[in-house]
């Protein structure tokens, strides 16, 4: 028999950490290979987490609701040696992260260094304090230095710093409190960065928001309901308060008329229930056209890195779903732009489906380039979306409205009832300017108009 550390799996290309949701198995367990052992959540998607080898659970490294790094040890499992190393022999000895040595099926993604101190920041020499990736990566960009972050106390295992403590940091705009036994260190400036005294005298200002992350929670009156806002919402908040602070949103409108759309979809609608056994709506026509319209305007699919911007050649879309719970969470179309109506229609019931019921993988959702919100599956006209970062662009589709309208005929200009919608179009004015916002979501709505009525599917 043989002891085999269990691992956090890499679950995106710019997932560095996960959050333990819920055990699956337990200790003593039997474990058949690509079984589930346990359910883990990240910043994009929860997901189970299925075991490398067969085996007996014999320890269990990480409790749930503690956060891990990619990469670092979660389990312990005791494997049949001759069954584990047939199964893994292209197993490569990864990286010791914490001090432990990990053995994995794959290298487990770490960041590569971008400074000649990176490799320090992984362990912290002085203190042995462990940093996760992404807290670094949070603190390389709000420009944190190593002497802050070792005053930034942890809420995390041995108060190890969580992403939520940097943040908390961040927002507060004051520099950390420092621990009482900085003073005693100050004597010895070869241990102590330079930065370290102007921090500990500014201990008694920074000690509010230590406090103030620990308040209890506020109090109401017996008239109110107090609602802790669950993981996914106050991801959600973080990221559409980010959004309007980093991109500054302009939105555009037009009205479309959709008669020889909604005409089309009326004829085929049932024939297509009764043969796919799944239901055919509007959502993949809008996805085409959108898809049409950026190969038009390919300078709408980019994303902005500093001062330079970054062209996609792959058009993937994303669709916001809503979930049984009210919370939202936007699926990808990978390559759109490849796919006939029967191929998106197929791939649109798919991802809601499976995001529905919490199915989802990580991959489902990355690498967006452009995101498509239908409001008028809410019985809206129009909305104002938020840009789904580091997208620069985001469009709305409001509800299909019947309205009287000037019909032009060879013979002249007829009064008839029409079907028309609303598309809003928001998009980051650094890079997107009024012609081409304008522009993008007129072309969609020529091609939601111009809808050829023989296409089939």
């Amino acid at each position: 028999m043989a002891r085999v550390e269990m691992v956090m799996p890499k679950m995106g290309e710019s997932i560095m950490e996960g959050t333990v949701l819920k055990w699956l198995k337990q200790v003593g367990d039997t474990i058949e290979q690509d079984e589930s052992v346990l359910e883990v959540a990240t910043d994009k998607v929860d997901t189970e987490v299925p075991a490398i080898y067969a085996g007996v659970l014999q320890e269990i490294l990480v409790q749930e609701g503690q956060v891990v790094a990619v990469g670092a040890p979660i389990a312990i499992l005791e494997t049949d040696a001759a069954s584990a190393g047939a199964s893994a022999p292209a197993a490569v000895a990864a990286p010791a992260i914490n001090g432990a040595s990990v053995a994995s099926a794959e290298v487990p993604y770490l960041p590569e260094p971008t400074d000649p101190q990176a490799d320090q920041r992984l362990s912290v020499a002085q203190s042995g304090r462990f940093y996760s990736p992404l807290v670094l990566s949070i603190a390389r960009e709000e420009g944190i230095s190593m002497a802050d972050l070792e005053y930034i106390p942890g809420t995390g295992k041995e108060n190890r710093v969580t992403k939520k403590d940097i943040l908390d940091y961040v927002a507060s705009g004051q520099k950390p409190a420092a621990p009482a036994a900085a003073p005693a260190q100050a004597p010895q400036p070869a241990a102590q960065p330079q930065a370290a005294p102007q921090t500990a005298a500014a201990a008694p200002k920074a000690a509010a928001p230590a406090v103030a992350a620990s308040k209890p929670a506020p109090s109401v009156s017996g008239g109110q309901e107090l609602i802790e806002m669950d993981r996914m919402r106050k991801m959600i908040a973080q990221r559409m308060v980010d959004s309007k602070r980093i991109s500054p949103h302009v939105t555009s409108f037009v009205e479309a008329d959709v008669t020889e759309l909604v005409n089309w979809r009326n004829k085929h609608k049932d024939s297509y229930k009764k043969r796919e056994g799944e239901n055919l709506t509007f959502t993949p026509i809008f996805i085409q056209a959108v898809a049409r319209a950026i190969q038009d305007f390919p300078l709408i699919n980019v994303s902005i890195d500093g001062d330079y911007i970054i062209k996609k050649r792959d058009i993937n879309i994303g669709v916001a779903v809503a979930l049984p719970s009210g919370n939202l969470i936007v699926p990808v179309i990978h390559n759109a732009d490849q796919l006939n109506l029967n191929g998106l229609s197929k791939k649109v019931n798919d991802l809601a489906t499976r995001a529905r019921a919490n199915k989802l993988k990580p991959e489902d959702l990355d690498g967006g380039t452009y995101t498509l919100s239908n409001v008028g599956s809410f019985g809206n006209v129009m909305g104002t979306p938020i840009i789904m970062q580091p997208q620069v662009a985001i469009m709305a589709v409001g509800a299909i409205k019947k309205k009287p309208a000037v019909i032009e005929t060879p013979q002249g200009d007829l009064i008839g009832v029409r079907h028309f919608m609303f598309l809003s179009h928001s998009y980051d004015h650094r890079v997107v300017d009024g012609s081409l916002g304008g522009m993008f979501v007129r072309r969609v709505a020529d091609y939601l108009e111009q809808f050829d009525p023989n296409t089939s599917i």
